[in-house]
Protein backbone atom coordinates (compact mmCIF):
# COMPACT_ATOMS: atom_id res chain seq x y z
CA UNK A 1 0.00 0.00 0.00
CA UNK A 2 1.16 3.47 -0.84
CA UNK A 3 1.83 5.44 2.61
CA UNK A 4 3.05 8.59 1.04
CA UNK A 5 3.10 10.76 -1.90
CA UNK A 6 5.19 13.92 -1.87
CA UNK A 7 4.43 16.18 -4.84
CA UNK A 8 4.36 19.97 -6.63
CA UNK A 9 8.10 19.60 -5.74
CA UNK A 10 9.83 21.90 -7.52
CA UNK A 11 13.86 20.83 -7.61
CA UNK A 12 13.55 17.27 -6.93
CA UNK A 13 17.05 15.31 -5.89
CA UNK A 14 17.03 12.06 -6.39
CA UNK A 15 20.95 11.18 -6.59
CA UNK A 16 20.10 9.00 -8.96
CA UNK A 17 23.11 7.69 -11.10
CA UNK A 18 26.34 5.36 -10.23
CA UNK A 19 26.42 2.99 -7.66
CA UNK A 20 28.79 3.73 -4.90
CA UNK A 21 30.78 6.73 -3.40
CA UNK A 22 31.23 9.33 -6.52
CA UNK A 23 34.61 10.47 -7.69
CA UNK A 24 35.62 13.29 -10.11
CA UNK A 25 33.03 14.65 -12.05
CA UNK A 26 30.50 12.19 -10.91
CA UNK A 27 30.11 14.24 -7.40
CA UNK A 28 28.04 16.72 -9.43
CA UNK A 29 25.31 14.01 -10.68
CA UNK A 30 22.36 15.28 -8.82
CA UNK A 31 19.46 13.08 -10.51
CA UNK A 32 17.89 16.60 -10.69
CA UNK A 33 13.75 15.96 -11.59
CA UNK A 34 12.25 19.53 -12.16
CA UNK A 35 8.43 19.00 -11.27
CA UNK A 36 8.84 15.96 -8.98
CA UNK A 37 7.52 13.50 -6.97
CA UNK A 38 7.97 10.40 -4.55
CA UNK A 39 5.87 7.48 -3.59
CA UNK A 40 6.84 5.19 -0.62
CA UNK A 41 5.65 2.47 0.41
CA UNK A 42 6.46 0.26 3.50
CA UNK A 43 9.36 3.20 4.24
CA UNK A 44 10.48 2.57 1.17
CA UNK A 45 11.12 4.58 -2.24
CA UNK A 46 8.56 3.27 -4.57
CA UNK A 47 8.66 5.49 -7.18
CA UNK A 48 10.55 9.04 -7.73
CA UNK A 49 10.91 11.38 -10.81
CA UNK A 50 8.33 13.55 -12.45
CA UNK A 51 5.12 13.80 -10.98
CA UNK A 52 3.43 12.68 -14.34
CA UNK A 53 5.33 9.76 -14.37
CA UNK A 54 5.16 9.00 -10.17
CA UNK A 55 1.01 9.66 -10.43
CA UNK A 56 0.47 7.26 -12.93
CA UNK A 57 2.55 4.32 -11.65
CA UNK A 58 1.01 4.59 -8.35
CA UNK A 59 -2.54 4.68 -6.63
CA UNK A 60 -3.12 6.48 -3.74
CA UNK A 61 -5.41 4.94 -1.35
CA UNK A 62 -7.75 6.03 1.68
CA UNK A 63 -5.14 6.64 4.22
CA UNK A 64 -2.26 7.92 2.01
CA UNK A 65 -0.60 10.81 3.16
CA UNK A 66 -0.05 13.50 0.71
CA UNK A 67 1.92 16.27 1.12
CA UNK A 68 2.17 19.21 -0.87
CA UNK A 69 5.90 20.50 -1.53
CA UNK A 70 5.07 23.74 -2.98
CA UNK A 71 7.39 24.09 -5.30
CA UNK A 72 9.95 23.31 -2.84
CA UNK A 73 13.37 21.66 -2.68
CA UNK A 74 13.50 18.30 -1.87
CA UNK A 75 16.68 16.01 -1.35
CA UNK A 76 17.54 12.94 0.53
CA UNK A 77 17.80 12.76 4.14
CA UNK A 78 21.62 14.16 4.94
CA UNK A 79 23.70 11.48 6.57
CA UNK A 80 26.14 12.53 8.83
CA UNK A 81 29.32 9.98 9.02
CA UNK A 82 30.82 11.06 11.90
CA UNK A 83 29.76 12.62 15.44
CA UNK A 84 30.30 12.00 18.98
CA UNK A 85 27.19 12.95 19.83
CA UNK A 86 27.31 10.94 23.03
CA UNK A 87 28.76 12.98 25.75
CA UNK A 88 27.96 13.91 29.47
CA UNK A 89 29.51 17.56 29.72
CA UNK A 90 29.87 20.60 27.14
CA UNK A 91 33.60 21.79 27.42
CA UNK A 92 33.21 25.52 26.37
CA UNK A 93 36.06 27.01 29.02
CA UNK A 94 38.04 25.29 26.50
CA UNK A 95 36.25 27.13 23.97
CA UNK A 96 37.05 30.29 25.49
CA UNK A 97 40.93 29.25 26.14
CA UNK A 98 41.41 28.53 22.09
CA UNK A 99 40.21 32.31 21.81
CA UNK A 100 42.95 33.82 24.54
CA UNK A 101 45.52 31.85 22.25
CA UNK A 102 46.08 28.11 23.68
CA UNK A 103 46.14 25.12 20.89
CA UNK A 104 43.98 22.48 21.38
CA UNK A 105 47.40 20.38 21.56
CA UNK A 106 48.69 22.53 24.62
CA UNK A 107 45.17 22.02 26.36
CA UNK A 108 44.89 18.06 25.46
CA UNK A 109 48.46 17.91 27.01
CA UNK A 110 47.06 19.79 30.55
CA UNK A 111 44.66 17.11 30.85
CA UNK A 112 42.19 18.96 28.70
CA UNK A 113 39.87 18.03 25.60
CA UNK A 114 39.50 13.90 25.13
CA UNK A 115 40.38 13.19 28.40
CA UNK A 116 38.32 15.83 30.39
CA UNK A 117 35.30 14.42 28.15
CA UNK A 118 36.11 10.65 29.47
CA UNK A 119 36.78 11.74 33.05
CA UNK A 120 33.01 13.53 32.82
CA UNK A 121 31.64 10.52 31.03
CA UNK A 122 32.69 7.94 33.79
CA UNK A 123 30.80 9.57 36.35
CA UNK A 124 27.70 9.82 34.08
CA UNK A 125 24.57 7.38 34.71
CA UNK A 126 23.46 5.32 31.70
CA UNK A 127 20.25 7.45 31.88
CA UNK A 128 22.07 11.09 31.58
CA UNK A 129 23.74 9.87 29.19
CA UNK A 130 20.86 8.43 26.59
CA UNK A 131 18.96 12.02 27.67
CA UNK A 132 22.08 13.91 26.60
CA UNK A 133 22.22 12.00 23.12
CA UNK A 134 18.69 11.69 22.48
CA UNK A 135 18.59 15.66 22.65
CA UNK A 136 21.42 15.89 20.60
CA UNK A 137 19.65 13.70 17.71
CA UNK A 138 16.57 15.69 18.13
CA UNK A 139 18.87 18.93 16.66
CA UNK A 140 20.04 16.79 14.38
CA UNK A 141 16.70 15.63 12.86
CA UNK A 142 15.51 19.29 13.09
CA UNK A 143 18.25 20.46 10.75
CA UNK A 144 17.77 17.69 8.25
CA UNK A 145 19.99 14.22 9.17
CA UNK A 146 17.99 11.67 9.21
CA UNK A 147 20.83 8.86 9.19
CA UNK A 148 24.45 9.24 11.90
CA UNK A 149 27.52 7.50 12.82
CA UNK A 150 27.56 7.68 16.85
CA UNK A 151 31.43 6.70 18.02
CA UNK A 152 31.87 5.46 21.64
CA UNK A 153 35.54 7.27 22.97
CA UNK A 154 34.97 9.34 25.63
CA UNK A 155 34.94 6.44 28.36
CA UNK A 156 38.32 4.60 27.71
CA UNK A 157 37.86 1.94 29.45
CA UNK A 158 36.35 -1.40 29.49
CA UNK A 159 33.28 -0.65 31.57
CA UNK A 160 33.07 2.53 30.52
CA UNK A 161 32.96 1.81 26.80
CA UNK A 162 30.93 -1.12 27.35
CA UNK A 163 28.31 1.75 28.79
CA UNK A 164 28.74 4.22 26.23
CA UNK A 165 28.22 1.05 23.45
CA UNK A 166 25.23 0.64 25.41
CA UNK A 167 23.44 3.96 25.42
CA UNK A 168 24.55 4.30 22.06
CA UNK A 169 22.45 1.02 21.29
CA UNK A 170 19.78 2.42 23.34
CA UNK A 171 19.38 5.40 21.11
CA UNK A 172 19.17 3.41 17.89
CA UNK A 173 16.67 1.34 18.77
CA UNK A 174 14.62 4.23 20.01
CA UNK A 175 15.67 7.08 18.13
CA UNK A 176 13.87 8.11 14.73
CA UNK A 177 17.67 8.99 13.38
CA UNK A 178 18.82 6.04 12.28
CA UNK A 179 22.03 5.66 14.65
CA UNK A 180 25.50 4.16 13.07
CA UNK A 181 27.71 2.82 16.08
CA UNK A 182 31.71 2.93 16.27
CA UNK A 183 33.86 1.87 18.94
CA UNK A 184 36.09 4.02 19.21
CA UNK A 185 38.50 2.70 22.43
CA UNK A 186 41.80 3.56 20.55
CA UNK A 187 40.84 7.55 20.79
CA UNK A 188 43.17 8.73 23.17
CA UNK A 189 45.30 7.14 26.20
CA UNK A 190 43.34 7.32 29.50
CA UNK A 191 45.39 9.14 32.57
CA UNK A 192 46.24 5.98 34.12
CA UNK A 193 47.51 4.09 30.80
CA UNK A 194 49.40 7.02 29.98
CA UNK A 195 53.00 5.97 31.24
CA UNK A 196 52.24 2.32 29.46
CA UNK A 197 50.61 2.79 25.86
CA UNK A 198 51.61 -0.44 24.35
CA UNK A 199 50.23 -2.10 27.57
CA UNK A 200 46.52 -0.27 26.60
CA UNK A 201 46.68 -0.94 23.00
CA UNK A 202 46.86 -5.07 24.37
CA UNK A 203 44.12 -4.09 26.70
CA UNK A 204 42.11 -2.41 23.56
CA UNK A 205 42.83 -5.68 21.78
CA UNK A 206 42.48 -8.26 24.07
CA UNK A 207 39.89 -7.10 26.38
CA UNK A 208 37.89 -4.65 25.16
CA UNK A 209 37.63 -5.53 21.33
CA UNK A 210 36.08 -9.08 22.72
CA UNK A 211 33.70 -8.11 24.89
CA UNK A 212 32.27 -4.93 22.28
CA UNK A 213 31.87 -8.30 19.40
CA UNK A 214 30.65 -10.56 21.80
CA UNK A 215 27.51 -7.76 22.59
CA UNK A 216 27.50 -6.73 18.73
CA UNK A 217 28.07 -3.21 19.92
CA UNK A 218 29.61 -1.92 17.06
CA UNK A 219 29.71 -1.94 13.16
CA UNK A 220 32.90 -0.19 13.07
CA UNK A 221 35.93 0.69 15.05
CA UNK A 222 38.03 3.87 14.56
CA UNK A 223 41.44 4.82 15.55
CA UNK A 224 42.70 8.36 16.15
CA UNK A 225 46.16 8.09 14.12
CA UNK A 226 48.26 10.51 14.71
CA UNK A 227 51.53 12.06 16.52
CA UNK A 228 50.91 12.03 20.24
CA UNK A 229 48.66 9.47 20.16
CA UNK A 230 48.75 6.10 18.46
CA UNK A 231 51.21 5.65 15.75
CA UNK A 232 50.62 4.25 12.32
CA UNK A 233 51.83 0.54 13.67
CA UNK A 234 49.56 0.66 16.82
CA UNK A 235 46.57 1.84 14.67
CA UNK A 236 47.16 -1.24 12.10
CA UNK A 237 47.14 -3.63 14.94
CA UNK A 238 43.93 -2.31 16.92
CA UNK A 239 42.13 -2.32 12.90
CA UNK A 240 43.47 -5.53 11.91
CA UNK A 241 42.05 -6.91 15.11
CA UNK A 242 38.91 -4.86 15.22
CA UNK A 243 38.09 -6.65 11.95
CA UNK A 244 38.59 -10.02 13.07
CA UNK A 245 35.99 -9.25 15.58
CA UNK A 246 33.42 -8.55 12.62
CA UNK A 247 34.18 -4.57 12.65
CA UNK A 248 35.04 -2.75 9.67
CA UNK A 249 38.34 0.16 9.82
CA UNK A 250 37.78 3.73 10.21
CA UNK A 251 40.59 6.06 11.54
CA UNK A 252 41.11 9.83 12.56
CA UNK A 253 43.53 10.73 10.19
CA UNK A 254 45.99 13.18 9.31
CA UNK A 255 44.25 15.91 11.02
CA UNK A 256 47.08 17.78 12.67
CA UNK A 257 50.20 16.30 10.97
CA UNK A 258 51.26 13.91 8.00
CA UNK A 259 51.41 11.34 9.74
CA UNK A 260 50.78 8.29 7.24
CA UNK A 261 47.33 7.64 8.57
CA UNK A 262 45.65 7.94 4.94
CA UNK A 263 48.06 5.56 3.62
CA UNK A 264 46.84 3.26 6.40
CA UNK A 265 43.36 3.93 5.27
CA UNK A 266 44.55 2.91 2.06
CA UNK A 267 46.06 -0.22 2.64
CA UNK A 268 43.81 -1.34 5.21
CA UNK A 269 40.86 -0.45 2.78
CA UNK A 270 38.78 0.76 5.57
CA UNK A 271 35.54 2.64 5.17
CA UNK A 272 36.32 5.95 5.60
CA UNK A 273 39.26 7.85 6.50
CA UNK A 274 38.30 10.91 8.47
CA UNK A 275 39.72 15.30 8.60
CA UNK A 276 42.69 14.94 6.29
CA UNK A 277 43.62 18.52 7.06
CA UNK A 278 47.00 17.52 6.40
CA UNK A 279 47.09 14.84 4.21
CA UNK A 280 50.51 14.17 2.19
CA UNK A 281 50.05 14.14 -1.60
CA UNK A 282 50.80 10.35 -1.21
CA UNK A 283 48.39 9.81 1.25
CA UNK A 284 46.09 11.57 -1.89
CA UNK A 285 47.43 9.19 -4.07
CA UNK A 286 46.87 6.54 -1.58
CA UNK A 287 43.06 7.28 -0.93
CA UNK A 288 42.18 8.12 -4.98
CA UNK A 289 43.31 4.63 -5.89
CA UNK A 290 41.38 2.94 -3.22
CA UNK A 291 37.97 2.45 -1.96
CA UNK A 292 38.28 4.64 1.24
CA UNK A 293 35.88 7.78 1.25
CA UNK A 294 37.90 10.60 2.47
CA UNK A 295 34.99 12.36 5.46
CA UNK A 296 35.97 16.32 5.64
CA UNK A 297 34.99 17.94 9.47
CA UNK A 298 35.38 22.19 8.06
CA UNK A 299 33.43 22.57 11.29
CA UNK A 300 36.75 21.25 12.90
CA UNK A 301 38.82 23.28 11.80
CA UNK A 302 37.00 26.51 11.95
CA UNK A 303 35.77 26.07 15.87
CA UNK A 304 39.96 25.30 16.60
CA UNK A 305 40.08 28.68 14.91
CA UNK A 306 42.36 27.57 12.45
CA UNK A 307 42.42 29.12 8.81
CA UNK A 308 43.94 25.93 6.75
CA UNK A 309 41.34 23.90 5.89
CA UNK A 310 41.36 20.02 4.10
CA UNK A 311 42.42 20.15 0.40
CA UNK A 312 38.90 19.08 -0.87
CA UNK A 313 38.90 20.87 -4.22
CA UNK A 314 42.38 18.98 -4.99
CA UNK A 315 41.48 15.89 -3.66
CA UNK A 316 38.08 15.59 -5.50
CA UNK A 317 40.08 16.93 -9.01
CA UNK A 318 42.15 13.58 -7.96
CA UNK A 319 39.55 11.40 -7.97
CA UNK A 320 38.99 10.59 -4.25
CA UNK A 321 35.19 10.25 -3.19
CA UNK A 322 34.88 12.75 -0.25
CA UNK A 323 31.89 13.20 2.36
CA UNK A 324 30.82 15.72 5.13
CA UNK A 325 30.16 15.40 8.69
CA UNK A 326 29.77 17.66 11.72
CA UNK A 327 32.02 15.93 14.23
CA UNK A 328 29.32 16.90 16.46
CA UNK A 329 31.66 16.63 19.50
CA UNK A 330 31.58 18.79 22.74
CA UNK A 331 35.28 20.00 22.48
CA UNK A 332 36.01 20.84 18.71
CA UNK A 333 32.84 20.89 16.73
CA UNK A 334 29.64 22.00 18.52
CA UNK A 335 27.31 21.89 16.10
CA UNK A 336 24.65 19.39 15.14
CA UNK A 337 24.01 21.15 11.94
CA UNK A 338 24.72 18.97 8.93
CA UNK A 339 23.46 22.68 7.34
CA UNK A 340 26.45 24.77 8.22
CA UNK A 341 28.48 22.36 7.02
CA UNK A 342 27.63 22.66 3.29
CA UNK A 343 27.94 25.93 3.72
CA UNK A 344 31.70 25.70 4.92
CA UNK A 345 32.16 23.00 2.32
CA UNK A 346 31.13 25.84 -0.36
CA UNK A 347 32.80 28.74 1.24
CA UNK A 348 36.13 27.20 2.30
CA UNK A 349 36.63 24.21 0.96
CA UNK A 350 35.68 25.13 -2.79
CA UNK A 351 33.13 22.55 -3.14
CA UNK A 352 30.23 23.35 -5.55
CA UNK A 353 26.96 23.10 -4.18
CA UNK A 354 26.25 20.13 -6.17
CA UNK A 355 29.72 18.36 -4.46
CA UNK A 356 28.08 19.35 -1.02
CA UNK A 357 25.41 17.75 -1.74
CA UNK A 358 26.70 14.55 -3.11
CA UNK A 359 28.68 14.94 0.35
CA UNK A 360 26.30 14.92 2.84
CA UNK A 361 24.07 11.85 0.92
CA UNK A 362 25.30 9.56 -1.44
CA UNK A 363 29.09 9.75 -0.54
CA UNK A 364 28.31 9.95 3.03
CA UNK A 365 26.26 7.19 3.13
CA UNK A 366 29.14 4.95 1.78
CA UNK A 367 31.33 6.13 4.26
CA UNK A 368 28.53 4.19 6.81
CA UNK A 369 28.85 1.12 3.86
CA UNK A 370 24.87 1.83 3.71
CA UNK A 371 25.12 3.81 0.43
CA UNK A 372 22.52 0.94 -0.67
CA UNK A 373 19.51 2.07 2.30
CA UNK A 374 20.00 4.95 2.51
CA UNK A 375 21.30 8.62 0.71
CA UNK A 376 19.49 8.41 -2.08
CA UNK A 377 15.65 8.85 -3.67
CA UNK A 378 16.01 5.52 -5.60
CA UNK A 379 13.60 2.95 -5.73
CA UNK A 380 14.15 0.27 -2.57
CA UNK A 381 15.88 2.74 -0.85
CA UNK A 382 14.40 4.43 2.36
CA UNK A 383 12.07 6.96 2.11
CA UNK A 384 14.06 9.27 4.05
CA UNK A 385 13.69 12.95 2.77
CA UNK A 386 14.00 16.73 3.81
CA UNK A 387 11.47 19.32 2.24
CA UNK A 388 13.23 22.53 2.51
CA UNK A 389 12.14 26.17 2.58
CA UNK A 390 14.20 26.98 -0.75
CA UNK A 391 13.65 26.65 -4.55
CA UNK A 392 16.66 26.33 -5.95
CA UNK A 393 18.73 23.73 -4.22
CA UNK A 394 22.12 26.28 -4.31
CA UNK A 395 20.30 28.04 -1.72
CA UNK A 396 21.15 25.33 0.55
CA UNK A 397 24.75 26.31 1.09
CA UNK A 398 23.89 30.21 0.22
CA UNK A 399 21.63 31.02 2.99
CA UNK A 400 23.72 30.23 6.06
CA UNK A 401 23.25 30.21 9.71
CA UNK A 402 19.66 30.10 9.79
CA UNK A 403 17.48 26.45 9.79
CA UNK A 404 16.13 26.07 6.46
CA UNK A 405 14.10 22.48 6.98
CA UNK A 406 10.17 22.91 5.99
CA UNK A 407 9.63 19.04 7.10
CA UNK A 408 11.51 16.10 7.22
CA UNK A 409 10.29 12.77 6.01
CA UNK A 410 11.82 9.20 7.67
CA UNK A 411 10.84 6.39 6.20
CA UNK A 412 7.99 7.35 4.27
CA UNK A 413 6.64 9.06 7.55
CA UNK A 414 6.28 12.61 8.10
CA UNK A 415 8.63 13.12 11.53
CA UNK A 416 9.80 17.03 11.43
CA UNK A 417 7.48 19.74 10.23
CA UNK A 418 8.42 23.47 10.42
CA UNK A 419 6.89 25.27 7.81
CA UNK A 420 3.44 25.67 5.97
CA UNK A 421 3.34 22.07 4.67
CA UNK A 422 0.03 21.28 3.15
CA UNK A 423 -0.81 17.41 3.99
Amino acid sequence: MIDLIVRNIGQLITMGGPAGPRRGPAMRELGLVEGGAVASAAGRVLAAGTESDVLASVEAGPDTVVIDAGDRVVTPGLVDPHTHAVFAATREDEFAMRIEGRSYEEIAEAGGGIRSSVRSLRHASPDELVENGRGTLDLMLEHGTTTAEVKSGYGLSLESELKMLRVISELADTHVVDVVPTFLGAHEFPDEWRGDREGYVDHLIEDMMPAVAAEKLARFCDVFCEEGVFTVEQSRRVLTAARAHGMEPKLHADELHPFGAAELAAELEAASADHLVCVSDSGIAALAASSVVAVLLPGTTLSLGETAFAPARRMIDEGVPVALATDCNPGSSMTESMQIILSLASMMLRMTPEEGLVAATVNAAAALRAEDVVGSLTPGRQCDLVLWEVDDYRAIPYHYGVNLVAAVVKRGSAVVSRGAVAA
